[in-house]
């Protein structure tokens, strides 16, 4: 979860140098009341601000005005679970959210205490991020505490679970990421859609689907930015499947209307089980941090600097570790190394594209970012057929679904034990 707000936070403060600064006196009215906890003006556009902060969103009063609704809803779901947080005792350690903080700066080249300065100069409470990392961390201790050792799948579970898979060698599965917008009442539904379609608008014209998914999407993928791996049509409601047959690589599709909600959904690949192959590459790389990011997509002369110094650096590198002690003269800001990558999940596919055929040992071309520019050099790939997963990879997939399952019901009977009051009602 960490690592997926580390990620969400570092776009954040890119997207602010960019993103249209929409003044608003502060209105501390009340939205909402939830078991005698109040949910007000600030607060909605507090949250509308980090949404239109991540996307590059204008923040204009239409634009705010028809999110609204929506994210009321979100702030309501999120004050049920933190209260059932609460109830149960459980309690987050100061610690975990400053280490989640210090390595959210860490991971951006910042100073102790710029993130927040950053956030709130760009009219973002500081406490709205400190809220959301406190309750999604309580509430993954919530369902784990629920669910007890039912969590745990049994070797039962998993040979059963493999069993189904194996009849599956041949058929086709779908690398797929997911948002998920719930719908609790008939009379939400317009508004749930307008809002889906906000979002569908922002990431068909760039805006990053991890980051708006760690956000706002519903599902319990949410943590890892909405990524599910690769699944089955047999895994998805018949409705999602029959969308993600006909999407192409790359494609984010329209609302698809489900029990209970709307998924929007991005297709980052196929693979036929058993029959294609895999392939994993080894990498190295080297990140350089510009001064100040680049403003408005234009390369000032700071940014330029940095770039020309680092591909001249690069002439001298012939190798993994050549590239691994560059990467540590420019203070390791991103690991030289990420792990075993692949192939067939990397985006954007440029980037696939790019580290399926640099001939290996062979310096990239200069890798331009909003926040720095990195070379990679491909230390070695290695193919293989697609086979079943790992046991491993099966029980934590079991665990994801039962996860899920039981956040949904947990919050459907919170729901229906609160007294839920809108102002004016």
């Amino acid at each position: 979860m960490k690592q997926i707000l580390s990620v969400l936070t570092g776009a954040l403060l890119c997207a602010a140098v960019i993103a249209p600064h929409f003044a608003r006196a502060q209105d501390a009215s009340i939205v909402v009341v939830v078991n005698g906890q109040l949910i007000t003006n600030n607060d909605v556009e507090n949250r509308a601000r980090l949404l239109a902060l991540s996307t590059g969103m204008p923040l204009t009063p239409d634009i705010l005005t028809r999110m609204s609704p929506q994210i009321t809803r979100q702030l309501i779901d999120q004050t049920l679970e933190l209260q059932e947080i609460n109830k149960r005792n459980i309690v987050v350690p100061e610690s975990d959210i400053l280490n989640a903080v210090t390595h959210i700066e860490q991971g951006n080249n910042m100073q102790p205490g710029e993130l927040r300065a950053k956030l709130e100069a760009s009219g973002v409470n500081f406490l709205t991020l400190i809220a959301q990392l406190r309750t999604e961390i309580g509430w993954q201790d919530v369902l784990h505490q629920v669910l007890g050792p039912a969590l745990r799948p049994t070797p039962g579970d998993i040979a059963a679970e493999k069993k189904a898979l194996q009849a599956q060698i041949g058929s086709t599965q779908y690398h797929l990421a997911e948002i998920f917008i719930p719908v609790t009442n008939p009379q939400d539904d317009k508004t749930a859609q307008d809002f889906a379609n906000t979002v569908i608008q922002q990431l068909r014209q760039g805006a990053p689907f991890p980051i708006v998914a760690a956000q706002f999407s519903q599902a319990d993928s949410a943590l890892q930015g909405g990524d599910l791996g690769f699944v089955s049509l047999n895994q998805l409601d018949p409705s999602v499947a029959a969308v993600v047959q006909t999407m192409p690589a790359g494609a984010i599709s329209n609302p698809v209307r489900v029990p209970g909600g709307y998924y929007i959904v991005q297709m980052q690949g196929t693979q036929t089980l058993g029959n294609d192959m895999t392939t994993m590459v080894s990498m190295r790389q080297t990140f350089a941090p510009y001064p100040t990011p680049i403003s408005n997509g234009n390369v000032g002369p700071a940014q330029a600097a940095v770039i020309s110094k680092l591909v001249q650096a690069g002439h001298n590198v012939h190798s993994c570790p050549d590239m691994a002690a560059l990467n540590a003269s420019y203070g390791n800001v991103r690991p030289a190394d990420p792990g075993p990558v692949n192939l067939s999940g990397v985006t954007p596919p440029a980037f696939q594209t790019l580290l399926g055929s640099l001939p290996l040992n062979q310096v990239s071309p200069p890798l331009v970012a909003i926040d720095g520019v990195s070379i990679v050099i491909v230390c070695s790939r290695a193919s293989s057929p697609v086979g079943l997963p790992s046991d491993d990879a099966i029980s934590d997939a079991i665990i994801n679904q039962r996860v899920q399952l039981e956040s949904q019901q947990l919050l459907d009977n919170l729901r229906h034990r609160s007294i839920i009051q809108y102002s004016g009602s």
